[in-house]
């Protein structure tokens, strides 16, 4: 079922999400088909979006759900980086469409995970692979990009940009 995006200012958005436990088995698959019918409308609508997070469509719990060349379901993931090597880039959110925010990212990380089978998984992440799992990351942790905007002056509507 596709659920609604909560959008910027929501305070939903800035709580902590807590582990998917034993007890959540049975909502999983509900929750995994609303990710992904969600991520769905969304690229249907906006011609773009690789990933949410559960905490997005209003389910507090750790939940990734990524469409790439094939579904990923990342459950209770921790992330750590490997170096300190940054790179600065324009970052977007479901959770606010037509907002750019310029941030700083860490090149490369590690992400451990529970797969569907609840067997523990691990991926290398580079480039934006790596952008685009921390921001996802993040919002589990209840932060947002807008939050780790590189200064004041680093929030551009997606108009602007393609002015430049």
């Amino acid at each position: 079922m596709v659920r609604e995006i909560l959008k910027l200012g929501n305070p939903q958005l800035y709580e902590i999400s807590r582990e998917v436990t034993e007890a959540d088995i049975d909502y999983l698959p509900e929750w995994i088909a609303d990710l992904h019918d969600t991520l769905m409308d969304f690229r249907k609508t906006y011609g773009a979006g690789r990933a949410v997070a559960a905490p997005q469509i209003g389910v507090e719990k750790r939940l990734l759900y990524m469409l790439l060349d094939k579904p990923y379901v990342l459950i209770n993931p921790v992330m750590s980086f490997p170096d300190n090597e940054k790179y600065t880039l324009m970052d977007d959110c479901m959770s606010f469409p037509g907002l750019i925010v310029k941030v700083e990212r860490y090149k490369r990380a590690e992400i451990s995970y529970l797969d569907l089978d609840f067997c523990p998984q691990q991926m290398h992440l580079e480039g934006d692979l790596s952008e685009l799992l921390q921001h996802e990351y993040d919002h589990l942790d209840g932060i947002l990009a807008t939050m780790r905007a590189i200064d004041n002056k680093s929030l551009f509507m997606q108009q602007m940009i393609r002015n430049f």
